[in-house]
């Protein structure tokens, strides 16, 4: 049997070449996707020991309170550095003075800034040799006064810095400018990952970030057998108690890498997804590949058990030869794997953080996997093929090579599929009563799309007569040759089911998104719309950053503004929840907001009395004129707040509404706001305008200056990024599908030499065989194309109710334009899928196609 399984792979090698490229796919972005995170971890594992390679101890405030500066107050000064450095085991102490510092490009915009960015700023501390050892100079001298600053080679690179520019920065306050000169090299992985490193003076370094005389971290190295843990236990005994601690360097270090870790956990999560679809789909190919191999084969497969084969060795040998293609697959697809790894630190680099440098790390856990997962696919998708070879009785198979399924599985598959079909399409049909985007009702949707599309994909066989005769009317206007091609799709169902589900998978996932994309980014752009009156928005990057209020009078006297209301932002603690708050001049609001107001009115607003939006009131059962018990900010304690009013929600608004006034005592900077709603004289925003608006904030890079169309993309960015996995997916998917078409197609014409050997002998010329081979291929890809179509967009009008619970705009809006593209796309790998198939159908001589059948 084992020399018969071995034939049988030889004999068939060039048709299980497509199921191994299929299964190649899969293996290359699950292998890939684990070698580049092995190498990644080992890389931020190595850039963090660098960091922490001659630092045995780290003192840092604990807890600090806020002093007079609003800074955190810090016991770290020259007295208890002298006192460190006398201890038995400290072979050196190196304070630091660290905190961030936006700085500004040649453009005005911000400099690598962003929420995975580190925007790392310091004091330039030297030693007794006059020079800081963790910033070693490249080039010029170290800061020597406040209008002196050194950055780091990357950030040179990044902002185009030379010495003696001037460098426009930012750390908590108003914007500055400094003369560079010194570029300096670092070990620090947060830089090197892509963030910037703004080097002062001590003292200009202490006055921002701490107080003229202290430190915010102290290093100490240790002498030669030294232990970390004992020298951290030495060190703790002579900090001030409860306002300082010691942390081994071992620790530190594991600390940066679970925090460049969590920044970059994402990156490997997008090859997963493309891998696991890949697998999906790739299985239908497998499935289909191996029942025509076993069909080919019925009557091999019944002398097999006449001379003595039981049907566990049938079972064994379609294993053994799926599990010798899958391994061969794994072997490639690892190796392919390894190149995706070598290449994704540059693609992710170019969009988004840069990553530490480092050799690929091949270790067992990618290895295994891929074989695992290349082996384990293909022995399964091969296991159902193989118990229908073996259940086929060897006078049966003798008689007919064709096993036409009986009428009692046919009902079997019928009554399975209707029953998933109402379970799944009942719970997402009940969702859209709900209207409330909570993670339970994520999870039925989910659930229930899951079960839909298992149902389309048992109800495929059955599905596939009524279907493509319907959508053979089209190729009648072909005549003989239409009907033709049309005939042969449906002259075993389960086989174009099969290999038309693949295509079915692809387009329903793709279809289903892209409404979902449209419809919600036309809704966020109508919420933009109808809850914004303002023109422009200037905000803060950070919560701890202010906008002074000499910044909101000088927007407010800008050429072109008619209007300038400030907003104050701060947090709300209720319920055990943390919500927004933003405070705003009653008065105001109708200036800049348009909030719709189930009940009450925003005029109402002042100390202990507050308005919230429609789903935070409905959370708690609050109406107006309700009381409400909760914390504004972290300095007041539980107190309750009388509800003025209830409106829709609205992004701009936040979940609460306060008088500014009372905000602004509990936001991170009290007396400060956060953002600035302009209206223009004209209603029309500009380039030069929005240029007046940055000038008059002083041009600092801690601020934005949005108008409504770039807030509308900003809150489109995961959508965007949603889209793009989505094409992705799409590309996978027709892939796959052609490949699937391909070789169902060179099979189907091996199994019909005889009859295209009738058809030439009859007068039909060699075009209009290409001509029949290519129509079925489209309607293969057709029938996968409208069921995928079918199922993508109820899914979406399923899911999309739950959609408008959290965005009250939104609303079913369907993207014919990408359908379109979608259909387009799916009926041409059908007809290049036969272009080989054909072109070999069509090369057949007569004579010998009916003698060598």
């Amino acid at each position: 049997m084992l020399r018969t399984t071995l034939r049988n792979l030889l004999a068939h090698r060039a048709r299980l070449a497509m199921t191994a490229l299929a299964i190649c796919l899969g293996v290359a972005f699950v292998s890939g996707t684990l070698v580049f995170a092995d190498s990644s971890a080992a890389a931020f594992r190595a850039a963090a020991s660098k960091d922490f390679a001659d630092v045995a101890v780290t003192v840092t405030p604990k807890d600090p309170p806020s002093g007079p500066t609003g800074r955190p107050a810090t016991v770290l000064d020259d007295a208890l550095v002298r006192k460190l450095a006398g201890l038995p085991g400290v072979a050196a102490v190196r304070p630091s003075v660290d905190g961030s510092a936006v700085l500004a490009g040649a453009d005005g915009a911000p400099l690598r800034a962003g929420a995975s960015r580190a925007n790392l700023a310091a004091g330039y501390l030297p030693g007794k040799d006059g020079e800081d050892r963790r910033h070693p100079l490249l080039k010029g001298h170290a800061p020597r006064n406040s209008d002196e600053l050194a950055v780091d080679a990357g950030t040179a690179a990044a902002g185009r810095f030379a010495l003696g520019d001037t460098v426009t920065l930012a750390t908590d306050g108003p914007v500055m400018t400094k003369r560079l000169v010194g570029i300096v090299s670092t070990r620090d992985s947060r830089v090197t990952a892509g963030g910037t490193l703004a080097l002062f003076d001590a003292a200009t370094a202490q006055r921002l970030f701490a107080s003229p005389g202290h430190y915010t971290g102290i290093d100490l190295s240790a002498t030669p057998g030294t232990d970390q843990a004992v020298l951290a236990d030495r060190v703790g005994a002579v900090l001030p108690a409860g306002r300082a601690e010691a942390v081994s360097g071992v620790a530190q270090a594991a600390q940066q890498t679970g925090y460049l870790d969590t920044l970059t956990r994402g990156y490997t999560k997008v090859p997963l997804v493309f891998a696991g679809v890949s697998l999906f789909i790739g299985s239908f190919l497998i499935v289909n590949t191996f029942t025509m191999l076993v069909a080919r084969r019925t009557r091999e497969i019944a002398l097999l058990r006449a001379i003595g084969a039981t049907r566990r060795q049938v079972v064994r040998s379609v294993l053994v030869e799926a599990a010798l293609v899958g391994c061969a697959a794994s072997v490639v697809g690892f190796l392919l794997g390894v190149g995706i790894a070598a290449v994704l630190p540059d693609l992710l680099s170019a969009g988004a953080d840069a990553l530490p440098d480092g050799p690929l790390v091949i270790g067992a856990r990618p290895v295994g996997a891929a074989l695992c997962v290349g082996v384990g696919v293909t022995v399964l998708a091969a296991w159902l093929p193989s118990r229908r070879a073996a259940r086929i009785s060897p006078l049966e198979a003798m008689r007919s090579t064709a096993q036409v399924p009986s009428r009692t599985r046919s009902r079997v598959r019928g009554a399975v599929g209707l029953v998933l079909l109402a379970l799944g399409g009942g719970l997402l049909v009940a969702l859209t009563g709900a209207k409330d985007a909570s993670v339970e009702n994520l999870q039925r949707a989910l659930l229930g799309c899951g079960l839909l599309a298992v149902s389309l994909i048992v109800l495929a066989p059955l599905l596939a007569t009524p279907v493509i005769r319907l959508t053979g009317r089209l190729t009648r206007r072909f005549g003989v040759i239409g009907r033709l091609a049309r005939e042969n799709a449906l002259r075993d169902p389960r086989r174009t089911a099969a290999t038309a589900s693949a295509l079915m998978i692809s387009t329903a996932l793709v279809s289903g998104l892209a409404v979902i994309g449209n419809s919600t980014g036309q809704a966020l752009d109508r919420q933009a719309a109808a809850g914004l009156g303002a023109d422009y928005v200037i905000s803060t990057r950070t919560p701890t950053t202010g906008i002074a209020p000499a910044a909101v009078d000088r927007v407010s006297g800008t050429s072109g503004v008619r209007t300038a209301v400030a907003l104050a932002d701060s947090t709300l603690f209720t319920g055990g929840q943390v919500r927004q708050v933003s405070g705003i001049d009653p008065n105001a609001v109708d200036a800049v907001l348009r909030l719709r107001f189930l009940s009450g009115s925003a005029r109402d607003l002042g100390p202990g009395r507050i308005a919230l939006s429609e789903s935070l009131a409905r959370e708690h059962g609050l109406h107006a004129g309700d009381r409400l018990t909760a914390r504004m900010g972290l300095g007041q304690g539980f107190q309750q707040y009388t509800v003025v009013g209830v409106y829709q929600d609205n992004p701009v608004a936040r979940d609460a509404l306060g008088a500014r006034t009372e905000v602004q005592k509990t936001g991170f900077r009290p007396g400060s706001t956060q953002r600035i709603l302009v209206r223009t004289d004209d209603g029309t925003t500009s380039a030069s305008l929005a240029g007046r608006l940055r000038a008059a904030v002083g041009n600092n890079p801690l601020l934005t200056v949005q108008d409504r169309a770039a807030l509308v993309r900003e809150a489109a960015g995961t959508l965007g990024n949603l889209l793009t996995v989505m094409y992705g997916l799409l590309v996978i998917g027709l892939l796959i599908t052609a490949l699937g078409i391909v070789n169902t197609l060179a099979m189907s014409v091996s199994e019909r030499t005889r009859e295209i050997g009738v058809l030439r002998a009859l007068g039909m010329d060699r075009a209009g065989i290409r001509r029949m081979i290519r129509l079925e291929a489209l309607t293969v890809a057709a029938f996968g194309t409208l069921l995928g179509l079918a199922g993508g967009v109820f899914g979406a009008w399923a899911v999309g109710a739950l959609a408008n619970g959290a965005l009250a705009q939104y609303s079913l809006a369907v993207p014919w334009g990408t359908l379109l593209l979608v259909v387009l796309l799916s009926l041409v790998v059908g007809a290049v899928a036969a272009v080989v198939p054909a072109r070999r159908a069509a090369r057949l001589s007569p004579l010998q196609a009916v003698a060598n059948a």
